[in-house]
């Protein structure tokens, strides 16, 4: 999410697998909307809401460390199933930060949401846009369609959606050429070696990650890939030789886990990547649990290698091109 040049808005696009009447219940009803409104790690309580034109909604959400957030939103445009329109970061004491409008289509069982956000300026605009990131306000609507798969599909899972502005071949080329993920996947203080293997469909690659005080070795191997559409591959903590153990900090945790990216060009030169994990069926009730609980911690390390994989991304486009 960035706003474009001398624009006040900001656009935020998902596409839910789940029909319009599940989101739109998911948005509306009070029970559903606290499972998964505001970033990770904050739950809210709502004192009242009137959910239509001239209609308030009064909550206040907690954050992780215990502070409270207050917050009144006024409804200006409810049409069920289509469209709502509000501000927010209102409360008694200040006023609205922004506007929201956002709609809601359905096509083939799935429906994409479409936000805006409108600020008083261009430059308030890119200043909310580096705030939102940086309090993880994006994971809210990651949170809403973990939730919806878990209502629709009875799974469990980790979503994680990031905006790039990069034709999606380039970004394609980063998460599977091996020379270019060893640059930005590693955790934040580590570096990465693939030892061997190859990114093909039944292939797998063998790598090794360490900082100065450890090491530990992983193994991806592919599933289905679809350029430069989609990516599927398993995940595995390894042993020196290559056999599968548990990680050295995560002595509960599934054997093997599922990841899954979906690229998708928003416009051109704009890439919108959507990655799912999941545990494999054979995973115990204790190693779900584990996943599910790390959810935040994944959200933190893929946002770490996520956000070196847009330094390089931006390299590129800045380096002469021969």
């Amino acid at each position: 999410m960035k706003p474009k040049n001398n624009s006040n808005e900001l656009l935020i696009t998902r596409v839910y697998d789940a029909p319009i009447k599940m989101v739109w219940g998911a948005w509306t009803d009070l029970d559903q909307v606290a499972k998964w409104w505001g970033p990770r790690g904050f739950s809210i309580t709502t004192k009242s809401k009137d959910l239509c034109p001239g209609g308030r909604w009064i909550y206040t959400m907690h954050g992780p460390d215990g502070t409270d957030y207050p917050n009144v939103t006024t409804y200006y445009t409810v049409e069920p199933y289509k469209r709502l329109e509000y501000d927010h970061g209102a409360n008694e004491n200040q006023k609205a930060l922004f506007k929201v409008d956002v709609t809601f289509s359905e096509s083939h069982g799935k429906t994409t949401m479409r936000m805006t956000m409108t600020f008083e300026s261009p430059q308030v605009a890119k200043d909310m846009s580096q705030f939102i990131k940086e309090a993880n306000g994006n994971s809210t609507w990651d949170r809403l369609g973990e939730y919806l798969e878990e209502k629709r599909n009875h799974k469990k899972v980790f979503l994680l959606n990031r905006v790039f502005t990069a034709p999606i071949g380039l970004v394609f080329d980063m998460l599977t050429q091996p020379v270019q993920f060893e640059k930005w996947q590693p955790p934040t203080g580590f570096s990465m070696k693939v030892l061997k293997g190859k990114v093909e469909v039944g292939g797998s690659v063998f790598y090794k990650m360490g900082n100065n005080e450890f090491n530990f070795y992983g193994r991806s191997t592919y599933q289905k890939i679809k350029p430069p559409e989609f990516i599927s591959f398993t995940q595995e903590f390894c042993d020196e030789s290559g056999k599968n153990t548990t990680h050295p900090g995560a002595p509960v945790w599934p054997a093997k886990w599922l990841t899954s990216v979906i690229l998708v060009e928003e416009e051109p030169g704009i890439t919108r990547i959507t990655l799912k994990s999941e545990t494999i069926d054979h995973s115990n009730k204790a190693e779900l649990e584990a996943f599910i609980a790390e959810r935040k911690g994944m959200m933190e390390g893929w946002n770490g290698s996520l956000d070196r994989l847009e330094k390089s991304l931006d390299l590129f486009s800045t380096s002469p091109q021969v």
